[in-house]
């Protein structure tokens, strides 16, 4: 574990506040000309016609915020705090006025950054968090035993959607619905071999499982670790973090899965490691704190430094040549972003004690 001994000299919390800016300056836009409206521009170099069409990844634009409100947890700013607000508005205008979409797990993730960004700035949140919420409630079924859906009119459940769901029910107050998604991932998609979670199952209209999708992304491992840390079962938390040192993991670091929706998956995973490093006082939180630290540090020394700032690579292990055009997606500039900001909170957590 050669990260655990690191996060004590401030490094982390520099690196964040310089991450922070290079995403900043390439990425964030202004939404149609639009006065007082900002989101994040879907890749860098952008082309005029990323400009004019806004290409639309609505769970993207979420995970931005997230790490926005990371930043002003980091090192409180009033110019950051209209920012938030200003990109806050810009994704309502992108959605044509909603909150929600079709897609649970979507929704669930700017609920997430919507209710952090609230705590941290003030921004009145509860109108957009309820709708959410609603919607949320209204896709679970009990289609293959329970479960929300991945998207309306589908027939699909996955941890994905319900991971997300589960942490901000838990959040919010409703402990029993947080729980119940909790065991219905556990039940359902637990690979008994690894301690790992599959991805999702595919049902039949009757609600019988038709196929389960034996895929293990970082994703998953990250939101159902989250939920454990939420509802404090430290049991089933403590048995994830050892299988993704054991089985996913390489060489003490998270593995990247491309470029698009796969470019944010090893951050998610970092985010919740590092909440329960924060929450687990045993080896296993030990074990979490290592694994942050050192893919942290990997994806530092495996950027590419340009003047403008760091790039990313989207696989911090630098296993094969780091491909450009991946690098250059939000969803990966974002991933490095988030995992320099566990860091830089294990930091100031190391610091207090």
């Amino acid at each position: 574990m050669a990260g655990s001994d690191r996060g004590v000299d401030g490094r982390w919390a520099a690196r964040a506040e310089i991450a922070e800016r290079a995403v900043r300056e390439h990425y964030l836009t202004s939404v149609f000309g639009v006065p007082g409206a900002l989101l994040g521009l879907p890749r860098h170099p952008a082309t005029p016609a990323d400009h004019a069409r806004l290409r639309w990844n609505y769970w993207w634009q979420a995970h931005l915020l997230d790490c926005l409100v990371d930043a002003q947890l980091r090192a409180p700013e009033h110019a950051r705090a209209r920012v938030i607000a200003r990109l806050v508005r810009g994704i309502r205008l992108r959605n044509l006025g909603a909150w929600t979409n079709a897609y649970y797990d979507d929704i669930a993730w700017l609920g997430l950054a919507l209710l952090r960004a609230g705590a941290a700035t003030g921004l009145p949140v509860r109108r957009p968090v309820a709708a959410i919420l609603a919607r949320l409630r209204s896709g679970w079924t009990e289609h293959a035993g329970g479960g929300i859906w991945w998207r309306r009119g589908d027939l699909f459940k996955n941890v994905p959607a319900n991971g997300p769901a589960a942490i901000l029910f838990a959040r919010t107050g409703a402990a029993d619905r947080a729980a119940a998604a909790l065991e219905w991932m556990d039940r359902t998609l637990l690979d008994a071999r690894t301690g790992l979670l599959w991805d999702g199952v595919h049902l039949r209209p009757d609600g019988s499982v038709r196929e389960r999708v034996e895929i293990v992304y970082t994703y998953c491992q990250g939101v159902f670790l989250g939920a454990c840390v939420e509802l404090s079962t430290s049991d089933l938390a403590a048995r994830t973090i050892r299988a993704v040192d054991e089985y996913v993991a390489v060489g003490g670091v998270l593995p990247g899965q491309g470029g698009g929706d796969g470019g944010l998956f090893a951050g998610i995973l970092a985010r919740y490691l590092a909440q329960s490093a924060l929450r687990l006082p045993d080896a296993e939180g030990e074990r979490a704190r290592a694994l942050v630290f050192d893919s942290a540090e990997a994806a530092w020394q495996h950027r590419t430094a340009t003047a403008a700032g760091p790039v990313f690579g989207a696989d911090w292990t630098h296993r094969s040549p780091q491909d450009p055009r991946l690098n250059g997606d939000l969803s990966v500039q974002l991933s490095g972003w988030m995992v320099i900001e566990a860091a830089a909170l294990l930091e100031r957590a190391s610091m207090t004690v």
